[in-house]
């Protein structure tokens, strides 16, 4: 009974899946017989498709897109879906997809969770450096594109949490290399993926640097493009908290890097030399300040403040902490 069930916001991936479904299981020159892609408006006219077996070669597929039966599904739906799960065809593939998370008070959910491959798609949290930098590293694999940690890292802080732009940069980065054996350095990513791609964590290097103009530039440039000031407050406060975490450890001595990376909530203890170098210069003390500072910005954006003039300001309070009070 070959049933799938993919959900998440995370669209790309979600898509590339579908594709990679479609290419398993269905014969390019059968295609136009062989598949049905239906709103969830048509979900009873899908679950009757699924019913007829493929015609030629390869298998069928019905796809049931943005499908609701996993948030709300009416006795005569959900009798619907529990006849067809019950008969559906060995080479027919029915897969459903949903942008929202499956409600597991449903029927219909815990039917679909007993006989269908459940995959959830879920976009990172743009403060989950730990999770960039294993999707660049695994999509860097799948694509057998050579980085080395610097040069991962950067591809994470450029692209963030946008899988499309990620693949279209390892694109890039892939024809750039061709045959070349030797992994690419950190200088030939900032010189081919765009410098323009903002994003948070870009922000937060800026004010560790105690660059206001710059920082200012970028946060404009964020919030022009309607980035949530909360999301952006969230990266910045992971951000220094691990330089903070980082920096103490190294004040107190602290020589071995998992001891660190386990006490600053590291996932990769080899990130933390990296970690190290960042805030080789910087105090403990401004980074304290700064912290308190985020906090100072989180109440007043939930306050309902200017989130615009709240954020510009704490921005450069920020970096002028970090100007006055490096090492």
């Amino acid at each position: 009974m070959p049933v799938y069930f993919y959900w998440g916001d995370d669209r790309f991936s979600l898509m590339k899946a579908v594709n990679a479904l479609k290419a398993k299981v269905l014969s390019e020159a059968w295609l136009a017989f062989n598949f049905d892609r239906l709103p969830a408006s048509e979900s009873v006219t899908g679950l009757n498709q699924a019913m007829t077996p493929p015609l030629g070669e390869g298998d069928r597929l019905v796809w049931l897109e943005d499908t609701t039966l996993a948030q709300q599904c009416s006795d005569d739906l959900y009798a619907e879906l529990s006849r067809t799960l019950d008969a559906l065809p060995d080479a027919t593939h029915l897969l459903l997809t949903s942008g929202q998370k499956p409600d597991g008070r449903l029927k219909s959910t815990k039917l679909l969770k007993k006989v269908a491959q459940v995959e959830e798609f879920a976009q990172l949290a743009p403060w989950d450096t730990d999770g960039l930098m294993r999707v660049v590293k695994s999509e860097a694999k799948s694509r057998r594109v050579n980085l080395t940690e610097d040069a991962a890292q950067l591809l994470a802080e450029a692209v963030g949490t946008d899988r499309q732009t990620l693949a279209m940069e390892l694109e890039k980065l892939s024809l750039f290399i061709g045959e070349r054996q030797e992994a690419i350095a950190p200088a030939e990513v900032a010189a081919l993926v765009p410098a323009s791609a903002y994003n948070s964590f870009q922000l937060a290097a800026k004010l560790r640097d105690g660059k206001s103009g710059e920082a200012l530039e970028i946060l404009t440039y964020l919030l022009d493009r309607n980035e949530p000031a909360l999301k952006i407050l969230a990266v910045l406060v992971s951000q220094f908290r691990t330089w903070l975490w980082v920096k103490l450890m190294m004040e107190a001595g602290e020589r071995d890097n998992k001891a660190i990376a386990k006490a600053a909530d590291i996932g990769n203890p080899k990130r933390v030399y990296f970690l190290q170098k960042e805030v080789r210069s910087l105090s403990s003390a401004a980074l304290y300040r700064v912290l308190g500072l985020l906090a100072e910005l989180d109440y007043s954006l939930k306050r309902g403040g200017n989130n615009r003039r709240s954020c510009q300001m704490t921005c450069a309070y920020i970096a002028e902490a970090m100007r006055v009070n490096a090492n």
